[in-house]
């Protein structure tokens, strides 16, 4: 009887801790995903090969500037050679045509707790070409019975 009580005791105990961080983290990405898709989301998908008038943003963080293929970019950015990361997306949002001198895009984002939400956001999402491969989908994954 008591390994029974101690065992449901565990469970509880490791069901209030996985519950216990997931929440905010929840309300925090939904709220990125809010605001990505009503100021981003006519320009650009958050989907690998979603692109639209602007590219997918899908693995944006680490990926060089004005490399999706298929996507007519300003000169400024395709040949601005620098790699997106936290920072400079930060000061893009904030303020494209300052940060990239001819860029075409039009669309700042002057409050920082949006920017901040949006790139959680961005980061959340699977690396372009990855989307299946964490499914369990990529080319090389196989399933074997015996």
């Amino acid at each position: 009887m008591k390994t029974i009580r101690l065992g449901s005791m565990l469970i509880l105990s490791v069901s209030l801790c996985t519950v216990g961080s997931s929440p905010a983290q929840e309300p925090a990405n939904a709220e990125g995903e809010r605001l990505f898709r009503t100021r981003c989301g006519s320009c650009h998908g958050a989907k690998d090969g979603d692109n639209r008038l602007g590219p997918h943003l899908s693995g944006l963080l680490g990926r060089q500037a004005g490399t999706v293929q298929g996507v007519r970019y300003s000169k400024a950015l395709s040949s601005s050679g620098f790699v997106w990361d936290e920072e400079r997306l930060h000061a893009y949002l904030s303020n494209p045509r300052q940060a990239v001198p001819g860029t075409t895009m039009t669309v700042n984002i002057r409050d920082e707790a949006q920017r901040s939400a949006i790139i959680a956001y961005l980061q959340n999402l699977p690396a372009a070409g990855q989307a299946g491969e964490e499914a369990g989908n990529s080319p090389d994954s196989s399933l074997t019975t015996e």
